[in-house]
């Protein structure tokens, strides 16, 4: 059983956020086939295109045996304990998990892009993949770090 390395964007900006991520982890942690969790600091960041209060985000470095649909799929039943509902794209939420990167694999099916479309614009999700160890990957031919300094300007604080 060959595995590999998973980087889980998190989110949410409804209810107790902080503990909705926490127990994500949790839960990720008690998955079969994830070996290993490990997760990023929390950072607080606006809303991107969209209404509602301020998001507290974070990223999960996995180590799994899953293959990546089955671990959206995991990561929809996550989503759905903590009661997420999609009324409407970029809609407040009690729960976002967002698969980011697999290994070095690059994708596309119609429920699933890896790597994530538009994680190289977020500040939320760079600061915390560079925490984790992130800092060499290379995104759409440019690295991480390159990414991170257009994003500069993206209010995006540890909390």
């Amino acid at each position: 059983m060959s595995t590999a390395t998973a980087y889980i964007g998190m989110g949410a900006n409804l209810g107790d956020a902080k503990a909705t991520l926490t127990a994500a982890i949790e839960a990720l942690r008690r998955t079969a086939g994830v070996i290993d969790a490990q997760s990023s600091s929390f950072y607080c960041s606006d809303p991107v295109d969209a209404p509602g209060p301020p998001y507290v985000n974070a990223v999960a470095k996995l180590t799994t045996t899953l293959a990546p649909l089955p671990l959206l799929q995991t990561l929809r039943a996550i989503e759905a304990q903590h009661g997420r509902e999609r009324h409407f794209r970029n809609a407040p939420r009690t729960l976002d998990l967002d698969l980011l990167l697999y290994d070095e694999l690059k994708f596309s099916t119609p429920t699933l892009v890896v790597p994530h479309p538009r994680m190289h614009l977020r500040a939320f999700v760079l600061k915390p993949l560079t925490e984790l160890g992130a800092l060499n990957t290379v995104i759409q031919d440019r690295p991480l770090a390159d990414w991170l300094a257009a994003c500069q300007e993206q209010p995006c604080e540890p909390i």
